[in-house]
């Protein structure tokens, strides 16, 4: 498959997820349905390391970077994320999402000391602002505590750091033990810290209330989102410079956003869209500025 496909596949079923989320969180509770989306996007991945003769176990030194990468990715983010669409729209986590690349730009400039020129400076407050922009729905004086909306979209908002923070946590273990490998150890470690969480509140009773577009959504989550998504992404990776498959995670709002209104017919108002596309715009301006190291 071509690899500019497959990172187009990988964005697609990453877009459609927080639709499945949504849909899915009506039948199942958030633990349940991380712990299973996580079980199952385990299995796909340590499926396909033993079709390619690789080692399903990683070597006993990377078991606690890869912990820290389970905690930090899997069970915390994902958790955030079901917890803040329930409050949300899928067009809006569609959104607040795109802001991954900015909150990776400001990271880089506190860690890696890269210094940040003009066009970068205006791509990240034109994000932020974006992002602000569609928090508050377009309200002058939103009160934050009072919108259960805008209490989903901190939480999204919250869950694109979170996202940022574990790429850069991530970034040494994967290098070192391969992408494949690395995305199994802690899809598996990370659905286990579930594990307790799932069994004291008997998840596994609520499969038996799933309906069968309920059940859909969650194997879609799965099998598609947290399994094929990330083959195709890292396969993609693999042949392809990361910058150009990194420029097809600007597609991923605008799937949510046709998803969103096809499955789930979630109104769009105005707001949220001019305040998407400032984030896009943002984004779109902190890649395309030039990298200034540090002196």
């Amino acid at each position: 498959m071509p690899p500019r496909l497959q990172a187009l596949l990988a964005v697609v079923l990453w877009g459609v997820s927080f639709v499945a989320t949504k849909a899915a969180l009506r039948e199942v509770s958030p633990v349940t349905l991380i712990f299973t989306r996580s079980a199952l996007g385990t299995a796909l991945l340590l499926a396909t390391l033993a079709a390619r003769r690789m080692p399903l176990v990683p070597p006993r030194v990377s078991w606690g970077p890869l912990a820290l990468m389970g905690f930090v990715g899997v069970c915390f983010h994902q958790l955030l994320q079901a917890f803040g669409i329930r409050l949300t729209t899928a067009v809006h986590a569609g959104w607040i999402v795109g802001l991954i690349p900015i909150w990776s730009a400001v990271l880089a400039g506190l860690f890696l000391r890269e210094r940040f020129g003009a066009g970068k400076v205006a791509g990240l407050v034109l994000g932020f602002a974006g992002a602000a922009l569609v928090v508050s729905r377009g309200r002058a004086t939103p009160d934050l505590l009072a919108l259960p909306g805008a209490r989903g979209d901190l939480l999204m908002l919250a869950s694109t750091l979170n996202w940022a923070i574990y790429t850069t946590l991530g970034h040494a273990t994967i290098r070192r033990l391969g992408s494949l490998r690395a995305t199994a150890g802690a899809m598996f470690l990370g659905g286990l810290m579930l594990t307790p969480f799932f069994l004291h509140a008997g998840g596994w009773r609520e499969y038996a209330a799933l309906s069968g577009a309920g059940l859909a959504a969650v194997l879609y989550l799965g099998i598609g989102a947290s399994g094929l998504g990330y083959l195709f992404w890292y396969g993609a990776l693999e042949r392809v410079e990361t910058s150009r498959v990194a420029a097809f995670l600007y597609l991923e709002p605008l799937v949510t956003l046709i998803a969103a209104m096809a499955l789930l017919h979630e109104p769009v108002g105005l707001a949220t869209v001019a305040g998407g596309l400032m984030v896009l715009a943002g984004v779109a301006l902190v890649q395309r500025a030039p990298a200034r190291a540090a002196t």
